[in-house]
């Protein structure tokens, strides 16, 4: 008897540490979201112009409460105030802590907006934004909220759910339920917190693999699962079925809202599995890193609609172009520290250097190649700078469309665009003054008007868009024919150590206007000197028309035509502009914008039937530099034809060649011959093939056949979801 009495004590007593556990993470959890919510600064000014300034009925005056529109929900700034308030009243720091006139302040204004219950056309606001906003007052304010405060607040932000219209598998589904989550921990609902958290952790996964969604659901909304959204087998991130690169917007979102559960639950029975944290460390590093700028600054290229939001970084960039003295291209190391912190010394080195040069330190800036076949996006690294190459073809889109009225030029920004970041802020808010048909790389017609805003989102026409990479160098190609203007052309880039070579064969145009390619339009920071036949000369501010110039200098970055162009245009000057052109929200500056821009591009003409190009793009150059490398080049051109574009490199024994059909070169005494489209990268060493890179940009090939120095060679080709991706032999 005595024995059993003993052993359902030990029962109990086991059964009660077992929920005293659960508890404790439960517990655990709301402090370190109750923590996060009340670590912002109180703006004890502002709080008391708020309180001042609240009309009787709970509203303040300059926002426009009757218009719900996309692109004008001021009500946003209703819930800022909000939450100005709770942190004022709450945190031991501010002298209105516990205040009853700002208590009575905050509750006019909360129950204002819980009576009126505004619904932005826009869904977002609806499922993400204010939720986000009801949850952090819930955390912040939590007893000093009544029954019905609690009530209503938890039915907005309830509206943050697995079957809101927001929660297909994209960047918004982890985000949607990271709120739920949030708001399910506060109510102390252990099992539904377990559950949330176990789809969070489930949408680690690449597209196409099984979703966390029922099959139920997945037949509900078929949609969700259309065009592979989500994480990419090439570290991409496509939110729409459009498969338009949205890595540094909806992919970091996504990211984030993993990461910081992934921390937050490290040391309780929520901790995700060593798998999943080490994908999301490979997406960080292999993804979002590789399309920034020494891991630190977002690559222009992949920017979308979101270049019409201007930054607010526009003062270092500024100080830079004066002439002071550059500071160090600074980030956010939250990420890399966070992840840090839970991946178990997993890629330990390489997060090291991203949270060092978030921190300033770029002395240990790696080098690389990378293209995303999923994508259509090239970026390339070296220590002194990094450049990019953003197409489309027929399998993506070629840009995001303007949503809620943002991004109202972008008609052009994937036409084969090359920027190039040595300092890290070349393009920073440069957007409002920007001329969006001289976009860098790209080879476009000059209308005088852009086209109309829905035509901005494109189908591409071709299938041979690709490159070809062994992770240290690489190429790029695209066959381009433009779906907007009676244009095409064959292009390419070729990638080095000091620089690259850019290619364009086939230009032909039936339009009237003339068809420019551009190489740079960037900050103008000091002069610009021009080598032309015979003579250096310093060019005057304005705009110019140069006649065979042999290159071109600005800002350390040296411009070196190679096969001496009729006409090639410079402006160097002041331009005037403003953010409303490319952004229809209501809450963008209407003040113009000026800006002293350089912008260099080859003219050729109207009409054009056969054009071409070819020109090196050398950071880190001074006119000594210039004038030996367009009297003896680095690099080789083999060929430049509609079928063949060819360079080869003597001092890195490095060769490109892309094949548009079949063909034949020679590249460094090595003979390469294809029957089929192909790109090849090779590697030579005291006349010896050392390696040997193929890739397929049509997607359409099971094998490459390729003969090198004669010997027939049939390689198998990756595909499905790696078609594209590049084979070393």
């Amino acid at each position: 008897m005595v024995k059993k009495i003993l052993l359902s004590a030990l029962s109990l007593l086991v059964l009660l540490t077992t929920a005293a556990a659960k508890n404790n993470d439960i517990e655990l959890l709301r402090n370190r979201f109750k923590t996060e919510a009340m670590s912002q600064p109180v703006q004890e000014e502002r709080v008391r112009q708020l309180m001042d300034t609240l009309q009787p009925d709970g509203t303040w005056p300059g926002i426009d409460y009757a218009d719900t529109a996309r692109i004008a929900f001021q009500h946003v700034d209703h819930l800022n105030n909000l939450v100005a308030m709770a942190l004022a009243y709450k945190k031991d720091s501010s002298t209105l802590k516990g205040n009853k006139g700002l208590k009575k302040k905050f509750d006019l204004a909360l129950d204002h907006w819980l009576d009126k219950d505004y619904i932005c056309e826009n869904w977002w606001n609806n499922q993400i934004g204010t939720p986000t906003t009801m949850v952090h007052l819930l955390y912040i304010m939590d007893k000093d909220l009544s029954k019905e405060q609690v009530a209503k607040m938890l039915e907005i932000a309830g509206r943050a759910n697995m079957n809101a219209s927001g929660a297909r598998p994209s960047g918004d589904r982890a985000k949607i339920a990271s709120i739920l989550a949030q708001t399910q921990l506060w109510c102390r609902n252990d099992a539904e917190v377990e559950n949330v958290l176990k789809i969070i952790e489930g949408e680690v996964k690449f597209a196409g693999e099984e979703s966390s969604m029922t099959t139920a659901e997945g037949k509900a909304h078929p949609n969700y699962f259309a065009g592979g959204r989500g994480m990419q087998r090439d570290f991409s991130f496509h939110h729409r079925p459009d498969r338009v690169n949205n890595t540094s917007s909806y992919g970091t979102g996504y990211l984030g809202a993993i990461i910081d559960w992934a921390v937050k639950v490290s040391d309780t029975k929520y901790r995700f599995s060593d798998k999943t944290v080490h994908t999301i460390v490979d997406y960080f590093l292999d993804g979002m890193c590789k399309q920034m700028v020494y891991g630190t600054m977002v690559d222009p290229g992949v920017r979308n609609r979101d270049i019409a939001r201007p930054s607010g970084r526009g003062a270092q960039a500024a100080a830079r172009r004066a002439g002071e003295k550059a500071r160090p291209l600074r980030g956010n190391a939250a990420m890399p520290e966070n992840l840090l912190k839970i991946a178990g010394g997993y890629r330990q080195a390489e997060l090291e250097e991203i949270v060092a040069a978030r921190n300033g330190d770029h002395s240990h800036t790696p080098s690389f190649a990378k293209f995303f076949w999923q994508t259509e996006h090239f970026a390339f690294q070296r220590p002194g700078f990094y450049t990019s190459v953003r197409m489309f073809s027929s399998r993506n889109k070629s840009m995001e469309e303007p949503y809620n009225g943002e991004g109202l030029t972008n008609h052009y920004r994937a036409d084969g665009t090359n920027y190039l970041s040595v300092s890290g802020d070349e393009y920073t808010d440069i957007y409002a003054v920007y001329d969006f048909r001289k976009i860098p790389g790209t080879t476009v017609m000059q209308a005088e008007f852009m086209p109309p805003e829905g035509e901005i989102q494109q189908s591409g026409v071709m299938d041979f868009v690709g490159g070809v990479t062994d992770g240290l160098y690489g190429a790029v190609a695209f066959d381009f024919i433009s779906p907007i203007d009676p244009l095409q052309a064959r292009k390419s880039w070729f990638f080095f150590d000091d620089g690259y070579l850019c290619l364009g064969s086939g230009i032909r145009s039936r339009g009237q206007h003339p068809v420019f390619t551009t190489l740079n339009q960037c900050y103008l920071r000091g002069e610009v000197l021009a080598g032309l036949p015979g003579s250096r000369e310093v060019l005057e501010t304005g705009e110019h028309a140069l006649d065979r110039p042999r290159w071109i200098l600005h800002d350390q970055v040296g411009y070196a035509f190679l096969d001496a162009p009729a006409q090639v245009g410079v402006m160097n000057q002041s331009m005037t502009g403003s953010w409303q052109r490319l952004n229809r929200q209501t809450t963008v500056t209407r003040k113009p914008v000026h800006a002293d821009i350089f912008s260099l591009w080859i003219d050729h003409g109207s009409r054009v039937s056969g054009g071409h190009y070819a020109y090196a793009v050398l950071p880190h150059a001074d006119a000594e530099r210039m004038e030996t490398f367009s009297a003896h080049p680095d690099v080789e051109i083999v060929s430049n034809t509609r079928d063949l574009q060819a360079v080869w490199h003597p001092g890195l024994g490095l060769g490109y060649a892309v094949f548009y059909g079949g063909g034949t070169v020679q590249l460094g005494g090595v003979t390469l011959s294809s029957d089929t489209p192909l790109m090849v990268l090779v590697r030579v060493r005291e006349g010896q093939v050392e390696k040997i890179c193929v890739s397929d940009p049509s997607r359409k090939l099971l094998k490459a056949h390729l003969s090198v120095n004669g010997r027939e060679m049939h390689v198998a080709l990756p595909q499905g979801e790696y078609a594209g991706e590049s084979i070393t032999i």
